[in-house]
């Protein structure tokens, strides 16, 4: 049956390969965007209206019931349908880290709404899970039966029994890891809304306490997670926790745990080559060079200086200056970490150098590697020699990035991206009955899982596009989640803004201000003949209070004879007061909108859940792509 739902990225992949008009190099900014596509494809739990990756629907609504608890919501690890915590909080730090580190390149990219929607999802499922100061539900699924059954999220017939960690049952490594996520995100989400950033905060302290009050390998606890996610050590999460929690709060107790705590915990001790879910060493010790770069050491100067200089040596060991002792390069020189799904490892790596190249770059620093002084620069040469070669400057000439590129992996091991949607395939697919019809099958998967980033090519560049070869083409959530970042840095560095190959689909959220309440008024747009690369503007004004909308067409293609146009309109609040609950209609719309939400009323939009207020000065952009006239626009209600 063919699939009549044809997602955002399918889209997209095909003006790419008709418009004939891509941009020469790498489009870092629509990579960007893909990643963080694939988010919204492992999303589990009740999906929001606007949803871009339309293959998806509802799963797991069930999570936790059967313990008395809702765990409905969070992210699915890979290509089954096991939440697991520790993979799952990590992945949330580093979507956060990102967006904290490279906030200016992601809100220019207009991604930081949908970035920080990302983390939302996962700290939302976290929050629910931490019922208890002491008590976390670190996962959901049983990753035996689940693998039994090659099915969609939306038919689920596996266990969805729910595992926790308590003070009987302790698991600091998966406490210290949430905790971490937390306190990452609450310094993300600060500018934008504070009151949720402090919620945050409050669970992670609590969650840091538990983990390092009742110490104990989760994995000990939750014992089905063994096969799957084991844990080699807790004491790199509770410097990685403490860490965060300094970053977030400033409290000298925490930068003092992770002094006090340096050798014991091995923070200045190991040396490492690896940084990935379970191994945080490498994160702490660039983390930490920040404080003694900046000058905020103080008392703490001469252990930081050791934590330095175990971040430099895994920064040296990635640019092969170390002496000898540096990470393996395949031929074509690409880090090669492990033989299953390399490329995570691969991400992590590139957006450590990328974070302490800023680092470096901001302290006017360079890095003393055993084999050459090398200056920051040479750190970003590297980070953009890796993103390359996953985006296609490679032996095999592929994208390793689901839906970027002309070339990229069809037969991805992943159940949903494998299995015709629900809304094409309306009967279920039963557990057995997806492994005879479709893991089976040669023909590549219905759904492009766009942004997803498989595990890629062996030691020697090799890699072979099989659905059963789950170490070289199953994506993860732990992969995707630095490439946020990456990619956000170098499109600031070395892209550009053509539409040919992507577009910038989401603006960013405005951060909060202090203002008064507002009296509503409305004003009507109409449309206007998009031939040209007009301007227009119009405003109206009531009681003091005015509003403006300034819409533009920003660019133009040819697919196939039909002209498209990018339609940009810009609302602006012009009063002293804010406006809330902005509703707009939308008539003639005929093609994709970004920057509103759909309401449940025909036709009618409003603004992003992250930007529910619009603050007096403060703007609100929307773009809609579509040939013919543009589309009317105008005022239903506001407040």
């Amino acid at each position: 049956m063919k699939n009549l739902n044809i997602s955002l990225c399918m889209l997209l992949v095909a003006l790419v390969r008709l418009g004939g008009s891509a941009p020469s190099g790498f489009n870092y900014g629509d990579a960007l965007d893909k990643s963080l596509m694939f988010f919204e494809a492992q999303r589990s739990g009740k999906l929001p209206l606007p949803q871009r990756v339309k293959w998806r629907g509802d799963s797991g609504l069930q999570d936790g019931f059967q313990q008395g608890v809702d765990l409905v919501g969070g992210y699915y690890d890979a290509g089954d349908h096991v939440k697991f915590g520790l993979p799952m909080a990590y992945s949330v730090t580093m979507l956060a880290w990102g967006a904290i580190e490279f906030n200016k390149e992601i809100a220019d990219l207009n991604q930081m709404g949908q970035a920080l929607w990302a983390i939302k999802w996962g700290t939302d499922y976290f929050i629910k899970a931490h019922t208890q100061p002491n008590v976390l539900w670190g996962q959901v699924g049983d990753g035996v039966s689940d693998h039994y059954c090659w099915e969609r999220a939306e038919d689920m017939t596996t266990s969805r029994g729910a595992y926790k960690i308590d003070e009987q049952h302790p698991g600091s490594d998966l406490a210290g890891e949430t905790a971490a996520a937390l306190a990452a995100a609450a310094i993300a989400f600060r500018p934008y809304n504070s009151s949720y950033s402090n919620l945050l905060l409050v669970h992670a302290k609590q969650l840091f306490t538990f983990a390092d009050r009742f110490r104990g390998l989760y994995d000990d606890s939750i014992s089905s997670a063994q096969q799957f996610y084991t844990s080699s050590g807790y004491s790199d999460e509770l410097l990685w926790a403490a860490t965060w929690l300094h970053q977030a709060t400033g409290d000298e107790y925490y930068i003092k745990y992770v002094v006090d705590n340096a050798m014991y915990m091995g923070g200045t001790g190991w040396a490492v080559k690896e940084f990935s879910w379970d191994n945080k060493y490498a994160g702490v010790q660039i983390l930490l060079s920040k404080v003694l770069l900046e000058g905020k050491a103080g008392a703490y100067a001469a252990t930081l200086k050791q934590y330095q200089a175990k971040a430099e040596y895994f920064t040296c060991a990635c640019l092969q200056k170390n002496d000898g002792y540096n990470v393996q390069k395949t031929p074509g020189g690409l880090l090669y970490v492990r033989d299953w799904n390399n490329m995570q490892y691969v991400s992590s790596a590139a957006f450590l150098l990328a974070v302490y190249s800023n680092y470096l770059s901001a302290t006017k620093s360079q890095l003393n590697c055993p084999d050459g002084q090398t200056q920051p620069q040479e750190l970003l040469n590297f980070v953009k020699s890796q993103a390359d070669y996953i985006l296609g400057k490679n032996p095999a000439d592929v994208s390793y990035l689901v839906g970027y590129g002309a070339k990229y992996p069809l037969h991805v091991h992943h159940r949903g991206a494998s299995i015709a949607s629900i809304f094409a395939l309306h009967y279920e697919v039963g557990c057995t009955q997806g492994f005879e019809t479709w893991y089976n099958r040669a023909e590549p998967n219905p759904n492009v899982i766009c942004g997803g980033l498989v595990g890629g090519p062996d030691k020697n560049d090799d890699f072979s596009d099989e659905r059963s070869n789950y170490e070289q083409t199953e994506p993860t959530i732990s992969g995707s989640a630095p490439l946020v970042g990456i990619f956000a840095k170098l499109q600031s560095l070395y892209g550009n803004h053509n539409i040919g190959e992507g577009y910038n689909h989401n603006e960013s959220p405005v951060p909060q201000q202090k203002t008064p309440t507002f009296a509503p008024t409305s004003i009507g747009l109409t449309g206007t003949n998009p031939g040209k690369a007009t301007v227009s503007k119009t405003s109206s004004e009531s009681e003091g209070a005015a509003v403006e909308f300034l819409h533009s067409i920003s660019s133009s293609w040819t697919v196939g004879g039909a002209t498209y146009y990018r339609h940009r309109v810009i609302i602006k609040n012009t009063s002293s007061k804010p406006i809330s609950d902005l509703k707009l209609v939308i008539k003639d719309l005929s093609g994709s909108l970004w920057g509103l939400s759909p309401t449940e009323e025909k036709d009618t939009y409003e603004l992003p859940q992250w930007h529910k207020v619009l603050n007096p000065g403060s703007e609100s952009i929307f773009v809609y792509v579509q040939g013919g006239p543009q589309a009317k626009v105008s005022i239903k209600s506001l407040h």
